[in-house]
């Protein structure tokens, strides 16, 4: 007679595979994937090595899944502000700067989802994620195009510069070596420079008029200070 794999079998094993991904999402949250092993994550999870590599078969497959579910709620975190209403400007610097804030609030999580040295099979979710990123400016960019309120010629080239520049500009501020001179109180960027800065650069690069609130904080000095670390 052959086996056959019950419901309650097939719900008990989903189960387990999310407390998995769970538990390993709070571990690179908190230490990056170079804090994600098999064994501690076993620990971590409450189970045996064994029965956590019946889910997955090595750690490059779980750091991939784990990668590719936070980015995907950034993702679509982006898609809600993009298409909420309001104009294309508007839609802009309000991506720019919720994206700035959630990873100044999960330092330690988006320096690893951007910038960590990681297992090729994250490697390959990365740029598939910068794809799904360009994809939602490509569409902006058309729309404030049409409006006349965006001055680009290539929007795919235009939507690919504005996701690494905005992912490369934020590396620094999310490094452990900038979350190390902030918890000793050395003066640096907080998140209010750093979004602002995102968002000149944003509309400078897509050709908009800035706003007259940020044209007014220009003139003035950035006062750079430390702040509390978010782990």
């Amino acid at each position: 007679m052959a086996y056959r794999t019950t419901t309650a079998r097939v719900e008990r094993d989903q189960q387990l595979r999310e407390h998995i991904l769970a538990c390993a999402h709070a571990q690179v949250a908190a230490g990056g994937f170079a804090a994600l092993t098999m064994q501690g994550l076993a620990a971590e999870a409450g189970i045996a090595t064994g029965s956590l590599y019946r889910h997955f078969s090595r750690k490059g497959e779980l750091a991939s899944e784990v990668f590719a579910r936070a980015s995907q709620r950034e993702v679509d975190a982006l898609a809600a502000v993009f298409g909420a209403p309001g104009s294309p400007c508007e839609r802009l610097l309000a991506g720019v700067r919720g994206f700035a804030e959630r990873a100044w609030h999960s330092r330690q999580l988006a320096f690893a989802l951007i910038a960590e040295p990681v297992e090729p099979e994250v490697d390959e979710q990365r740029l598939r994620f910068r794809e799904a990123y360009a994809q939602l400016f490509v569409r902006l960019l058309d729309e404030g195009r049409r409006l006349g309120q965006f001055q680009v010629d290539s929007l795919s080239l235009s939507a690919a510069c504005l996701v690494g520049a905005i992912a490369e500009a934020l590396v620094g501020p999310l490094s452990p070596a900038a979350r190390a001179a902030r918890e000793s109180g050395e003066p640096s960027m907080d998140l209010a420079a750093v979004s602002q800065g995102l968002s000149n650069f944003c509309l400078r690069a897509v050709g908009a008029q800035l706003p007259l609130n940020i044209q007014s904080l220009e003139s003035q000095p950035v006062q750079s200070q430390p702040v509390e670390i978010a782990r």
